[in-house]
C-alpha cells in the first residue's frame, strides 16, 4: 500500500483552514489564503503587552482574548513584530469552516437508556454539552434543553443554525425523538450549550473558536458544561505547543471539560491515496479526545465495521502524538434537519422525512463520543477528564485489519465503559452485548501528559488517573513510562505485544500494523518504502522518481522544499 504525508502549507502565514470534519462531495471550499494587504494573526501576551504594541506600530487591533489578541497587521508590520523581541510567538488566524438510530444501538447507548445491572438507566441527564459549531436551530427533537445561545460570530445574533452543520451535531449528541421518529441522540437527558462559531457559510476564524472554549470554562460551573463538542478542525501548521487553538484545548481539558474532537476528513487524497498526519487541531493536542470515523454498513451489529477511508490518521504533524484516540460510527447518519439552512436547501439528497438529515464525517463520529462522555458523566460525575478517556479507550474494541493510527484504541463501546467508570478499571467488568454479538474490549489506553504533569498525574487534575497509582491492574502504567500488560513499556524504549519496540527506534506490528515492517525513532522506517529520520525518503520510486525530506524536501522533479518552497 502507497501513503502520503499530508501536505503543509507553503508558509505559515497562509490562512489556515479549519473545517468541519464533514464528507458531503463538492462542498464550498474557503481556502484561499489571506490577502496580503490584510493579514490576521494571534499574538500571545497580557492586554497591556497587545496595547503597547498596538501603540507601537499602529495596527488595527480585532478581538481581545484570554491570552493574547488578534491583530490586523500589513506585511510590513508583520514583519515588524517578528523582529520584535518583546514578542513570542505569532500564529495565523485560521479560517474556519464546517468539514442514529444504528449508531445509539451500534455503540449500545440504548441499553444504557433502558438500564445496565448495578447502573441502571442513564440519559446524560445534569450534563452540559457545549457545542461550537454552525449554531443551533429550534427542533422538536431538542425541546427547551438548549439553555443558553451565545453568537461568536454576530454580536446581535441568536445562535441560529444558518448553515446546518451544529443543529445535525447537537441532535446527534443529546436528540430526543418527538413524534414517534426513531432518530433520538445518544444523551437524550444532557442539555445543550450553544457557542456559535461559524457563520452562515460554515466557517470563521480560529479566534472566534478560542474565544467561545474561554467562554465555556469561565462559565462551566454555572450552566453545568462537563463536555465540549469541537467538530471542527484546521490544518496544522506549527506545534501544539504553540498553535493557540490546540491550547485553549488544553486550557478546557486543565479546567476539567471533557473536549471532544474530530479527527478529520483527511484520510486519503483525491485519487484514493491512503494519507498519514492527516489529523487537524485542536485533535493534535494530548488532552483532547479525538475521534475518526467508523462505516457500520447500515447494520447494528459491529462485526462488519471498517475505519472509513476519509477518517484522518496519525501521528500528528511536528509532535508526531499518536491519534486519535478511537473511533466512532460517523458514516450517513441521521439526525436533525436546520430548516431552510445550507446544507439543507442545497443538498436536498440528504434529507429524511420527519425534518432530519443524513450526513457523513468524524463531526458526526465525535458527537456520538460526546453524547457517550456525558452518559458516562451522569453515572458518575467524579469523573476527570483523563478517567472518561481511560473507560473509552480500555473499553473500545479492536478493529480487524485496522492500525492504531487509523483506529486509536478501537471501537467505542459505552456499556463496558459505563462499568469502568463507576467500578474503576481493575475489576472484573460484565460482559457487552450488542444484537446478540459479545463486544469485546481491547485493554487498550495511550496518551500523554502535558508539561509540568507529574509521573503518574492527571492531566486535568493534577492527580493520579486512577486510585493512589496511574496503574491499571496488571495491565497499564500511564505517565512519562508505560508499562501494558505483559509485554508492553514506554518510555525511553517502548514493546507492545511481541513485536513493538518504541525509544531511539520503534518497530511495530509483527512485520504489520501500517506495511509490512515499521521503524521510528531517529530512523523511521514505514512499509516496505519509507524512512524518516534526519532525512526522510518516501516511496521505492512509486510516489515520485524522488522524494527525501528532511532539512530539504525534493518530490519529483519540481518539488524543493527547505528554507525556500519551489
Amino acid at each position: 500500500m502507497t501513503f502520503t504525508i499530508s501536505s503543509k502549507p507553503a508558509n505559515r502565514w497562509s490562512a489556515i483552514l479549519l473545517v468541519t470534519a464533514l464528507v458531503l462531495g463538492a462542498l464550498p471550499a474557503h481556502t484561499e489564503a489571506q490577502s496580503l494587504d490584510d493579514l490576521r494573526v494571534i499574538v500571545p501576551g497580557t492586554m497591556d503587552e497587545i496595547h503597547a504594541l498596538v501603540e507601537r506600530y499602529g495596527l488595527d487591533i480585532k478581538r481581545q482574548l484570554s491570552q493574547g489578541g488578534v491583530l490586523e497587521v500589513t506585511p510590513e508590520q508583520l514583519e515588524a513584530l517578528r523582529r520584535d523581541d518583546a514578542v513570542g510567538h505569532i500564529s495565523a488566524d485560521a479560517i474556519v469552516e464546517s468539514t442514529m438510530a444504528v449508531a445509539t444501538t451500534a455503540v449500545g447507548a440504548d441499553q444504557a437508556w433502558e438500564g445496565l445491572a448495578g447502573i441502571g438507566s442513564v440519559t446524560g441527564q445534569g450534563v452540559g454539552i457545549a457545542i461550537l459549531d454552525s449554531g443551533i436551530a429550534a427542533h422538536p427533537d431538542l425541546g427547551n434543553r438548549v439553555v443558553v445561545d451565545i453568537d461568536f460570530v454576530d454580536s446581535s445574533g441568536s445562535g441560529n443554525d444558518g448553515y446546518g452543520h451544529g443543529t445535525h451535531v447537537a441532535g446527534i449528541a443529546a436528540g430526543r425523538a418527538a413524534n414517534g421518529s426513531q432518530q433520538t441522540g445518544i444523551a437524550p437527558g444532557a442539555h445543550l450549550i450553544n457557542l456559535r462559531v461559524l457563520n452562515d457559510e460554515g466557517w470563521g476564524h480560529a479566534s472566534t473558536v478560542i474565544a467561545a472554549i474561554d467562554w465555556a470554562i469561565a462559565n462551566k460551573d454555572q450552566y453545568a458544561i462537563r463536555v465540549m463538542n469541537l467538530s471542527l478542525g484546521a490544518g496544522v501548521t506549527e506545534s501544539y505547543q504553540d498553535d493557540p487553538l490546540a491550547q485553549a484545548a488544553e486550557r478546557a481539558v486543565a479546567a476539567g471539560i471533557v473536549v471532544v474532537t474530530s479527527a478529520g476528513n483527511f484520510g486519503k487524497t483525491e485519487d484514493g491515496t491512503p494519507v498519514i498526519g492527516g489529523v487537524t487541531s485542536p485533535g493534535n493536542t494530548p488532552g483532547a479526545l479525538t475521534v475518526g470515523a467508523v462505516n457500520t454498513f447500515g447494520t447494528t451489529i459491529r462485526s462488519d465495521d471498517e475505519v472509513t477511508t476519509y477518517s484522518s490518521r496519525g501521528p500528528t504533524a511536528f509532535d508526531y502524538v499518536l491519534k486519535p484516540d478511537l473511533v466512532a460510527p460517523g458514516n450517513k447518519v441521521v439526525s436533525l434537519e436546520a430548516p431552510f439552512s445550507y446544507l439543507s436547501t442545497n443538498y436536498p439528497d440528504r434529507q429524511v422525512p420527519g425534518g432530519y438529515l443524513q450526513l457523513s464525517g468524524t463531526s458526526m463520529s465525535a458527537a456520538v463520543v460526546s453524547g457517550s462522555v456525558a452518559l458516562l458523566l451522569e453515572s458518575n460525575p467524579s469523573l476527570t477528564p483523563q478517567q472518561v478517556k481511560v473507560s473509552l479507550q480500555s473499553t473500545a474494541s479492536p478493529i480487524e485489519g485496522a492500525g492504531l493510527v487509523e483506529a486509536g484504541a478501537g471501537s467505542l463501546n459505552v456499556i463496558s465503559a459505563l462499568y469502568t467508570g463507576l467500578l474503576g478499571p481493575s475489576q472484573e467488568l460484565p460482559q457487552a452485548v450488542v444484537e446478540g454479538e459479545v463486544v469485546s474490549a481491547g485493554g487498550l489506553v495511550f496518551g500523554g501528559q502535558p508539561e509540568g504533569a507529574g509521573q503518574g498525574e492527571s492531566a486535568a487534575v493534577g492527580q493520579p488517573v486512577w486510585g493512589d497509582t496511574l496503574v491499571w491492574g496488571n495491565t497499564l502504567v500511564w505517565g512519562n513510562t508505560l508499562v501494558w500488560g505483559n509485554t508492553l513499556v514506554w518510555g525511553n524504549t517502548l514493546v507492545w505485544g511481541n513485536t513493538l519496540v518504541w525509544g531511539n527506534t520503534l518497530v511495530w506490528g509483527n512485520t504489520l500494523v501500517w506495511g509490512n515492517t515499521l521503524v521510528w525513532g531517529n530512523t523511521l522506517v514505514w512499509g516496505n518504502t519509507l524512512v524518516w529520520g534526519n532525512t526522510l525518503v518516501w516511496g521505492n520510486l512509486v510516489q515520485a522518481d524522488t522524494l527525501v525530506w528532511g532539512n530539504t524536501l525534493v518530490k519529483g522533479n519540481t518539488l524543493v522544499w527547505g528554507n525556500n518552497l519551489v
